[in-house]
């Protein structure tokens, strides 16, 4: 059966292999994708390596405070690069495995002559890749306004250069105006692409609004310069539709983002001074036109000056002579219109003659026929209301006729009626019925008119046409029985 192992058996014979196989030191090409620095001055890593955008291999690694303190600077002020993530360095490493903990790097030194080299080439792959793309020179191509005004500012607020470049655009000597607007960016460290590439995006938005971009920043060391040699911000700056005015404060070297731009300027204030000088070439351009306008204007009016004098001359003698033969026909027109106008007048006053007679005989006339229309309406107005007052009188005898027979028919009627009742009144009268054979039973002075309340041993009193008689109920029966007798 194999030997058994334990974990940390297993780990420590790794460990004393690697010690044995791998010399004390190796020298490693690797790129940094994340750098951490902790509170005790110890700087952490993670080392890969990539192919085609892809990581094939990863390490951890470690730099010690007291080497870090030495290798940071040596390297920044050799290469002029930060000593941060996203590098291509050339490192010394010993190889270190531990068993709780696994393989890790510890670094010993560090080649800058490697990441210079690196560096270069990847600066000449962007420029190469950005020509054959056929974009490197689009931004150059666009049209600088005469006068650009209206300027979009990608800086720092904070930042001296972007002071310098504002107090340069407002305190220019001949006063011109300029409009700015700042849209802030970081302009160096790990955050300066995005930021930048996210400024040029928010003046996108606003591209109708300005005339040219200016991205400035102050002085500083070269390793600043790292972030405009980044392909997505150049490429960025080439597809940009406004011209980008560089002026990022570094005389030695130009960067990509310079070299794409339409105009790189070395510093801020110098940036300023190409805006206004834009605007002072226009003010001396308008100047000259100005001056060449009056002089031209000038020679111009002399020359009219002398023709305009030829022509009052001979205008002078056509319109006296316009004048003499239009006064002749204005004479002989007002003599044939004096003429024509008094026979109009003799005319028309004939007519109006005539049209009055004809009014006075036509009125006369009118008058005679109304006068015996109004005789004749009255004749007739008078024959239609006779006419109507007899019709009306013979319609209220009719009704007075028919009124007094009716009359004469209600009053007999109501004669007659009153007889029978009368009659009526005269039969039910009790004394004719007594005397006709019939009787009356009162009991206590009040009419009997039924057998039903009477009480055995009630008296009652019958009255007879010639007298009355008191009696007692002794037997009380129904009609046609013979229970009982009064």
């Amino acid at each position: 059966m194999e030997q058994k192992l334990t974990l940390f058996e297993l780990n420590q014979w790794i460990k004393d292999t690697l010690s044995h196989a791998i010399p004390s030191t190796v020298w490693v090409v690797a790129e940094i994708s994340e750098l951490k620095e902790n509170r005790s001055g110890h700087c952490y890593l993670e080392l890969v390596e990539k192919k085609e955008n892809e990581i094939i291999a990863r390490a951890r690694a470690t730099i010690w405070s007291y080497t870090y303190r030495i290798l940071k600077p040596y390297f920044e002020t050799t290469t002029g690069q930060f000593f941060s993530h996203g590098i291509k360095v050339l490192v010394q490493v010993s190889v270190e495995f531990h068993a709780a903990y696994g393989l890790s790097l510890n670094i010993k030194d560090i080649d800058p002559a490697y990441t210079v080299g690196d560096m270069a080439l990847q600066r000449k792959e962007i420029i190469e890749r950005l020509q054959n793309e056929g974009v490197f020179e689009m931004n150059k191509e666009l049209d600088l306004p005469l006068v650009p005004q209206r300027i979009a500012v990608i800086s720092s607020k904070t930042a001296a250069g972007y002071q310098d470049f504002m107090d340069q655009l407002e305190n220019n000597p001949h006063g011109i105006k300029f409009y700015t607007h700042l849209f802030e960016a970081y302009m160096q460290g790990a955050d300066a692409v995005p930021s930048i590439i996210g400024a040029l995006e928010r003046i996108f938005q606003y591209e109708d609004f300005f005339d040219a971009v200016a991205i400035i920043r102050g002085g500083g060391s070269t390793s600043d310069l790292n972030s405009f040699d980044n392909y997505e911000l150049a490429f960025h700056v080439t597809q940009f539709p406004l011209p980008v005015v560089t002026g990022i404060g570094h005389e030695k070297d130009d960067s990509v983002v310079d070299m794409v731009a339409h105009t790189r300027m070395k510093t801020p204030t110098a940036v300023a001074e190409f805006f206004i000088s834009g605007g002072e070439r226009f003010y001396e351009h308008l100047i000259s036109m100005e001056d060449e306008v009056v002089k031209r204007v000038r020679e111009t009016i002399d020359v009219k000056h002398e023709q305009l004098e030829d022509v009052a001359g001979n205008l002078q003698r056509f319109v006296s002579g316009f004048i003499s033969e239009k006064n002749r026909q204005l004479i002989k027109t007002g003599s044939m219109l004096q003429h024509e106008v008094n026979r109009f007048s003799f005319n028309k006053k004939m007519e109006l003659n005539n049209l009055k007679h004809d009014f006075h005989s036509a009125l006369s006339v009118w008058n005679v026929e109304t006068k015996n229309n109004l005789h004749r309406q009255k004749r007739m107005l008078k024959r239609v209301v006779r006419e109507a007052i007899l019709k009306e009188q013979v319609g209220l005898n009719y009704l007075k006729e028919q009124v007094k027979n009716g009359s004469s028919r209600f009053f007999a009627k109501e004669r007659e009626r009153l007889h029978l009742n009368k009659n009526t009144v005269r039969l039910l009268n009790p004394e004719n019925v007594l005397n006709r054979g019939y009787t009356l039973t009162l009991k206590e002075g009040k009419i009997v008119k039924s057998a039903e309340p009477l009480q055995l041993n009630d008296e009652i009193e019958t009255l007879f046409a010639d007298g009355t008689v008191k009696s007692k109920i002794t037997k009380k029966g129904k009609h046609g029985n013979k229970e009982g007798d009064l």
